[in-house]
């Protein structure tokens, strides 16, 4: 062995290996994204942003005593709150209610035999108050997409429950539909509509069961707590 060539000491350390450049750390949130990432969630942000004034403004419009601005913009102002965003309080003059209106509705349905048969009247109000009684976060359409449905109806029919215009047609396939989704329980789109059982629905009717809140123990006002019905005409489905 050449004198000039050594062997290495036992238990020495190998050369140190070459330094390994780290990754450049991304920046949070909205930052860390590419250009046109960035871009696209502006414009996203940006859109959500004017609807959400959009939908504001138009309600405000709605609820707000009537002044220039809403009498000039009413067909369109119309046109977005009816039917799925009614109100029924007005901004300076709020009337609550002192009722309690239920709604039911009550299916001719066609059997397995081919029969056909009026089913019970089903109390959907009282299904919605089970619902939400007692629950930490209620549900908005179980309190008031049905309430505000036969409001929306009664409002634009007459007393014999004829519709006095477009929105009166509007009102009845709003509650319509709203009935027929209780009554099939999610019946797919396209297919006719049946109930849970396997019965064909032929027809449906409504009626609202109204008794006035009784006036409190201490107070010497007569109420009439009787209740009374409102029955509409049956609908083919």
């Amino acid at each position: 062995m050449d004198s000039n060539e050594r062997e290495p000491a036992e238990g020495a350390l190998p050369p140190p290996a070459a330094a390994v450049p780290a990754a450049p750390s991304r920046a949070p949130g909205l930052a860390g994204l590419s250009a046109p990432y960035r871009v696209l969630a502006a414009l996203a942000a940006a859109a959500l942003g004017v609807g959400a004034c959009l939908h504001l403004g138009l309600v405000f419009l709605h609820v707000a005593p009537s002044n220039t601005v809403s009498k000039q913009h009413a067909r369109l102002v119309d046109g977005w709150i009816y039917p799925e965003f009614e109100q029924n309080w007005k901004l300076f003059a709020p009337n609550p209610l002192q009722q309690n209106i239920a709604v039911e509705v009550r299916a001719q349905v066609r059997t397995a035999d081919g029969g056909l048969v009026t089913r019970d009247w089903r109390d959907l109000s009282a299904e919605d108050g089970a619902a939400i009684r007692h629950g930490l976060l209620p549900s908005h359409t179980e309190q008031n997409e049905l309430r505000r449905a036969w409001d929306f109806f009664t409002g634009s029919h007459d007393e014999d429950n004829k519709p006095d215009g477009e929105r009166g047609e509007l009102s009845e396939q709003y509650l319509k539909r709203i009935a027929l989704t209780r009554l099939t329980a999610g019946t797919s789109v396209g297919k006719p509509p049946e109930t849970p059982d396997g019965e064909r629905i032929v027809r449906i009717q409504l009626r609202s069961a109204t008794r006035s809140v009784a006036a409190p123990p201490w107070s010497e006002e007569k109420t009439d707590t009787q209740t009374y019905y409102r029955e509409l005409p049956w609908w083919n489905v």
